[in-house]
């Protein structure tokens, strides 16, 4: 009894009050860390967050730990606060899909936009979602863009491109107006307190920056026309720069303000340009199946930047499967179904690995993930690989067959893959 009282009667100093709450803080951050919450994980590079558990080997038949039926869509899906997010097809409608990360549960749907309709059937989303804390953007094929409440989906802001910037459907250059192809696929950017979007307004809306708590329009800039290329934001020659492969070509604006930095024109017939930019020592690449893979050196130029093209490659072109860095070396799909190792100051292949990917279909497809050392790859079959990031060889790992035939780029967290196929969301784990 005097022990009780003497513990009740204990006064707590403020500095200790400061400490205790920051010790919750830093207890509370691997689990966040190990979140997936937009377009090829934390960071946009499709690398795990460090410190994250990743799988140095794998089993022969992982185990499947929920899967529920998915209706048409190629969005990826992503994964936040115990959450997973999709899209896909219902009623006509594009739908966003919250659920249960440990269990599959559905935990609400709800309608994002009509459907886009075009010569890629069957019709279903194509951009992936992105969480930031408490909210959840997403953006459909025909250029609504709403903020919704991760807990309860109700809709805090919405924007459309077409009637709030005289945008049109993006599509392939020359077509009707853009409007006959795919529709708005790359996935917007989160900046601090910012959203940038490539909403291809015209005049001088091709980028609009909302506050992303409100939807108050920031600033908008530049004429360009986006492709399906979702943008990233990387350090490059001492600036943090928004990095873009438009119709045009790759160029860069300050994500503070909308002002164009450099530009460098990539020339294809229909401007189909798909894959995510990459940047790697003042280096930024970009693919297309027409132009091949293309390095940009990027430099201080006075009080500017001076970008040149500085090496190209055919034999290393990528068609829609976005490529990964590790080290100073590129990991992505070539034209010939082939898993390449390309060095980034050359262009050059290192390796070349035929005869692991089996999509009939002509189009094949690689979701790429590095975990530390090594390359996860869900192929179009949904076969998975664990290769090893080895610029002189190639080592693989191990396989195993988790999915069906798919174009998905999954999700990994806390020691499991998020994936869907033509037919199924799966929670796939890789760490026990």
């Amino acid at each position: 009894m005097k022990l009780t009282a003497l513990l009740f009667t204990v006064e707590v100093s403020p500095m200790t009050r400061i400490l205790t709450a920051l010790l919750a803080i830093f207890v509370s951050l691997p689990a966040l860390a190990e979140d997936w919450p937009q377009w090829r994980g934390p960071e946009r590079t499709g690398h795990v967050a460090a410190g994250a558990r990743v799988p140095d080997a794998l089993p022969a038949d992982p185990k499947i730990l929920w899967h529920i039926p998915q209706a048409n869509g190629v969005a990826s899906p992503v994964v936040s606060g115990g959450r997973v997010f999709t899209l896909d097809a219902q009623d006509n409608k594009e739908t966003v899909h919250a659920y249960d990360a440990a269990t599959g549960k559905s935990l609400w749907a709800l309608p994002l936009d009509e459907l886009h309709k075009d010569s890629q059937s069957p019709a279903g989303p194509r951009c992936t979602p992105l969480v930031d804390g408490d909210r959840l953007y997403a953006q459909s094929c025909r250029g609504t863009l709403k903020c919704f409440s991760v807990a309860d989906g109700k809709t805090i802001w919405e924007s459309n491109y077409v009637k709030d910037f005289g945008a049109v459907f993006i599509g392939e250059k020359g077509k009707a107006e853009g409007a006959t192809r795919h529709g708005y696929d790359g996935s917007p950017i989160i900046d601090g307190d910012h959203l940038i979007t490539e909403a291809g307004g015209k005049p001088d809306a091709a980028f609009v920056c909302f506050d992303k708590l409100t939807g108050k329009v920031i600033w908008k800039a530049q004429s360009d026309t986006p492709a399906y290329a979702a943008p990233m934001i990387a350090s490059i020659a001492g600036q943090r720069q928004l990095v873009t492969f438009i119709v045009e070509g790759v160029e860069a604006i300050d994500p503070a303000t909308g002002k164009l930095l450099w530009r460098v024109p990539v020339k294809t017939a229909l401007g189909r340009h798909v894959t995510t930019p990459v940047v790697v020592n003042d280096t930024v690449i970009v693919a297309s199946h027409q132009a091949g893979l293309v390095g940009v050196k990027v430099s201080r130029e006075g009080a500017g930047f001076k970008a040149t093209q500085a090496w190209s490659a055919k034999e290393s072109a990528i068609n829609f499967s976005s490529p990964v860095i590790v080290g100073s070396h590129l990991y992505g799909l070539g034209p010939a179904k082939n898993l390449i190792c390309v060095d980034t100051a050359t262009g050059k292949q290192t390796w070349s690995q035929e005869g692991l990917f089996t999509n009939d279909a002509g189009h094949s497809h690689a979701g790429l993930i590095v975990m530390a050392e090594n390359l996860l790859t869900l192929t179009d079959s949904g076969q998975l690989l664990l290769i090893a990031a080895d610029p002189q060889k190639y080592r693989e790992l191990g396989r195993a067959q988790v999915a069906a035939a798919n174009w998905c780029n999954p999700a990994y967290a806390d020691g499991k893959l998020f994936l869907r196929d033509n037919k199924e969301l799966r929670c796939v784990v890789l760490v026990p």
